[in-house]
C-alpha cells in the first residue's frame, strides 16, 4: 500500500493512557488519582484485576496504572490532559503538598506539570480564552 493513497481508517480519540506502578503500590496511587485528583476508580475485568494495577476516569480521560516488576517512572513521557479549571487544579495539587511547576512555551494554553506519587510525570493543559 502506498502511502499517497487516502486511508480508509480514522483516529476518533484516545480510550486511555497506561502509566506503569511496581508491586503493591496501588493504595498510593489511589490515594493521589482518587483522592487528590478526584478522579473515580473503574472496576477491572476479574481477568485483567487479578494482575493488579488499578484504573480511573476524570470526564473523558481514563488513565490506567499496570504493575510492572521492574519500575521505572516516566520522567519524560507523560499524558497530556486537557482540563477546565487549571488554577484551581494547581491550588488543590499544591495544598496536597504536590509541586506544580507552570509552563508559558505551549501556545494558545495554559499548562502545568505535576510529579505522582511514583515519579510519574503529568501535564495539564487548559486551553486560553480569546479576549
Amino acid at each position: 500500500m502506498s502511502t499517497d493513497e487516502a486511508p480508509q481508517h480514522s483516529f476518533n480519540g484516545l480510550h486511555h493512557v497506561q502509566l506503569a506502578i511496581p508491586p503493591g503500590a496501588e493504595d498510593r496511587i489511589r490515594a493521589f488519582y482518587g483522592g487528590i485528583l478526584a478522579m473515580v476508580e473503574l472496576e477491572k475485568p476479574p481477568v485483567l484485576a487479578a494482575r493488579g494495577g488499578c484504573w480511573f476516569r476524570g470526564g473523558g480521560v481514563e488513565l490506567h496504572f499496570g504493575v510492572e516488576q521492574e519500575f521505572v517512572a516516566a520522567r519524560k513521557a507523560h499524558p497530556g490532559v486537557l482540563v477546565t479549571g487549571i488554577d484551581a487544579l494547581a491550588r488543590r495539587l499544591t495544598a496536597a503538598g504536590v509541586e506544580v511547576e507552570w509552563d508559558d512555551n505551549f501556545p494558545g494554553h495554559r499548562r502545568c506539570y505535576a510529579v505522582d506519587p511514583l515519579g510519574n510525570r503529568l501535564e495539564f493543559l487548559e486551553p486560553e480564552t480569546a479576549a
